[in-house]
């Protein structure tokens, strides 16, 4: 009986240092290939899909993540200039007292708080399918009413414009976490003039 347990604690143990099956593993070249050209991928990264998600998603699902990015980097641009005009002082009227930074969320008036939710689910509701169709791309929100001349230029001239919100989205996302980070550790003022 004892020969029998130490010949199984053997293979066991055998076992334990084989080497293992590998499975195949998916890559960002698949996701690059289908996917290298489009906005976004740019240098010097080009595609930078480092969980392969990309390879798990068909064309539709891209785009709505490109429209995802490219809301939030707009949502982060405004927080980083709300961010920076707060910091520097500048109030809105009755909110005087307020401070800036992670500290205004415990002096914010519960009104301001209700109305600022209210205002996000406004936007939301307003701009989610409004384009009637419309929409060169995720993310367009003209419905016809705004332009400012987009429609007048070229393409080109849209591609670029378009890299350029989506870059400068991709720089505030990274901006207003440093931003809060920094605010959390109470060192912000070294960072900001």
């Amino acid at each position: 009986m004892m020969k029998l347990a130490l010949f199984f604690s053997a293979i066991a143990g055998a076992a334990a240092f084989a080497p293992a099956s590998q499975c195949a593993m998916p890559t960002a070249l698949s996701a690059k290939a289908d996917y290298g050209d489009d906005i976004g991928a740019q240098a010097p990264l080009g595609i930078w899909d480092p969980s392969s998600k990309l390879d798990l998603v068909d064309r539709t699902e891209f785009d709505r993540l490109r429209g995802l990015e490219l809301k939030h980097g707009r949502i982060a641009m405004l927080g980083v200039v709300g961010y920076l005009t707060t910091y520097a002082g500048v109030r809105l009227p009755g909110l005087e007292d307020v401070p800036a930074g992670w500290a205004a969320w415990g002096a914010l008036p519960q009104e301001v708080a209700g109305q600022f939710v209210a205002t996000l689910i406004f936007m939301e509701i307003a701009n989610r399918d409004q384009t009637g169709g419309k929409a060169e791309f995720e993310g367009d929100f003209r419905n016809g009413f705004l332009d400012f001349g987009w429609d007048k230029q070229s393409d080109a001239w849209k591609l670029k414009k378009r890299r350029i919100e989506l870059n400068n989205g991709r720089a505030a996302q990274m901006g207003i976490l440093g931003l809060m980070f920094h605010d959390a550790l109470g060192n912000v003022s070294d960072i900001l003039p």
